[in-house]
Parts: C-alpha cells; structure tokens; sequence
C-alpha cells in the first residue's frame, strides 16, 4: 500500500479529530498572508468524504483579489491530524486554487459555485484515481462546452501553474504546494496535447493566470 493509498484509506475509514486544526490553519495563514484583514466566503462541504459523502473536500475559501475571485481548497493535504505515513508530505502534498475573473455575470453566485464544484470534481479524481496534479501540467477531457455556469464560453479546460500569490508551505503535518489551475480553451489544449506547444509557454502566452470567460484564443 503506497502511502497516497494510506491517506485515502484513512479518510474513508477513520473519524478524524477535527478539534486538531493545525493543517487548516497553516493554510489559511498563508492566504492571510497575501489578503490581511479579509473575512473570504467559504463553502463548506455537508457530508465530509470520511462519512460518505461526494465531495472530498472539507472546504473551498474564495478571497477578494480586487478584480478576480481567489478560490483555495481545504482537504488534499491533511487539515487535522497526521494520517499518511510520509511525514514530509501532508496527504497528496498540494491544494488547489483559481483564479476567476470578476465580470458582469448574470448570476455571480452562480459562478463562483460552478468553480466550487469543478475543483471538488477534479479532486475526486485524486481520492478515487490517485491523480497527482502538478505545476505545468494540463486537464483535458474533450469537453467542448464551457466550464462557465452557462456552459457559453470558449473555456473548455485547464493548465497548471505554481500559485503566484501563495508559496508552498510547511505545515504541521507536512509539506504542500498551491497548484493552481487556469482555464484555456479547446484549441490551447489541442495544442499542448499534440505538443505544438508545453505548457510553460501557452501560460507565457496567454500573458495572465486569471481565467477570464471572454478571452479569446491565442491559437
């Protein structure tokens, strides 16, 4: 048994003892570290995976980058106490984040609970598959709608990058690293899967690490 398999293991049979927080808080000092004195929104998750829920992580916190929404996961890396056996890593080692351009949406809330869902579907990918999502790295399934509420953008996918406002940190339980995604469209991800291009540089070239749903193409 790998110690990822060890992880998971635990979390799906073990009631951990939520009143330890110190892998929480290490990650939310570090976001107060980049947004001081924010109070962000957080959705938190009804049914934790450990008790048989659908969603495997506890909690996604979105701050207020001025003129985007910074969406941070809770629950990859161990929040509470130690579970794996690794004690260098927490857990899967990493926490998702994105970024999400403000725009003039019809129904905000409607968004921002649309990017809540999609990192909690990409982090069932790690709980059930033992996917490890790393910088520079893209996610493509074929899907041609949108990732958007309304399924009408040319965003279809996404790239991964370092966080560039979170550094990796070592918590309580282990180390961890902020991967964070950034949607792109068909045609940037057909590129990257034909290797016309790496991913380092379809980043360079999109020239921001903001998802903005009105973007066009750079192919």
């Amino acid at each position: 048994m790998g110690i990822f398999d060890k992880f998971k293991k635990d979390k799906n049979n073990k009631e951990v003892n939520e009143n330890n927080m110190l892998g929480w808080d290490a990650i939310t000092k570090e976001c107060e570290r980049r947004y001081k004195g924010q109070n962000p929104q957080h959705f938190g998750t009804l049914i934790k995976w450990n008790f048989g829920g659908n969603d495997p992580l506890d909690g996604i916190s979105i701050y207020d980058g001025g003129d985007y929404f910074h969406f941070v996961t809770y629950g990859l890396s161990e929040l509470y106490e130690k579970e794996s056996e690794n004690k260098d890593i927490s857990g899967y080692g990493m926490e998702f984040t994105f970024k999400l351009k403000k725009d003039n949406y019809e129904n905000e809330e409607d968004e921002i609970k649309c990017i809540c869902n999609i990192l909690q579907s990409i982090a069932r990918l790690t709980f059930t598959k033992g996917e490890i999502f790393k910088p520079y790295e893209f996610l493509y399934t074929g899907q041609t709608q949108g990732i958007d509420a309304k399924m009408k953008s040319n965003i279809t996918g996404f790239i991964t990058i370092p966080d560039t406002d979170f550094n990796p940190i070592d918590t309580p339980n282990g180390k961890l690293i902020f991967v964070e995604f950034i949607g792109v469209t068909n045609d940037e991800l057909l590129a990257v899967k034909d290797k016309n291009i790496d991913v380092k540089s379809l980043y360079e070239k999109i020239g921001s690490d903001i998802t903005n749903y009105n973007r066009k193409s750079v192919f």
